[in-house]
């Protein structure tokens, strides 16, 4: 019986995919983190005012060894009011994922969109975390939008984030 994913001379036939991409999360951590409460003293004697809340976010990837890729998303939060810095957050968060099949055009999107979805939920719980613990209401982040910081960064003309070595 002819294999109907073969044409006749052995080649896949026209118009069939190749193997099906497989993506396996090898490992999830926190690669860096640094909580600061550095006026606690101040802050206790009142709330004060709403504090102003900065945050920044950037994702970054990288080639670990063959078929295993590390993708990372570094957050940054700082609340401030005019008694100064209330706290200062940076945390990035990383996961090994072994990636099999996906066509090389396609890697530094999937690595730095993706990937990122994959790790983001775990982010925002240590976040929430973190703020409550150093004794502040829980920062709950809204999701964010990795394609569209990807499309940002290549219009900005950005180097490519993902290091292939």
């Amino acid at each position: 019986m002819a294999d109907p994913t073969e044409s006749g001379n052995g080649n896949p036939a026209a118009g069939q995919a190749g193997p099906p991409v497989q993506v396996r999360i090898a490992a999830q951590y926190i690669k860096d983190l640094s909580f600061e409460n550095p006026n606690v003293r101040r802050l206790l004697e009142g709330p004060g005012e709403k504090p102003a809340l900065r945050v920044e976010v950037n994702v970054n990837a990288g080639k670990v060894k063959d078929q295993l890729f590390e993708s990372a998303i570094d957050f940054k939060a700082q609340a401030a009011s005019q008694a100064g810095v209330i706290y200062d957050l940076e945390i990035t968060y990383a996961g090994l994922f072994e990636i099999q099949n996906l066509p090389e055009q396609a890697l530094e999107p999937f690595l730095l969109i993706n990937c990122p979805m994959l790790l983001f939920p775990f982010l925002r719980r240590l976040v929430a975390d973190l703020t409550r613990e150093g004794g502040f209401p829980p920062l709950l982040l809204d999701p964010i939008d990795f394609a569209g910081l990807f499309v940002q960064k290549k219009q900005a003309g950005a180097q490519p984030q993902v290091q292939v070595n």
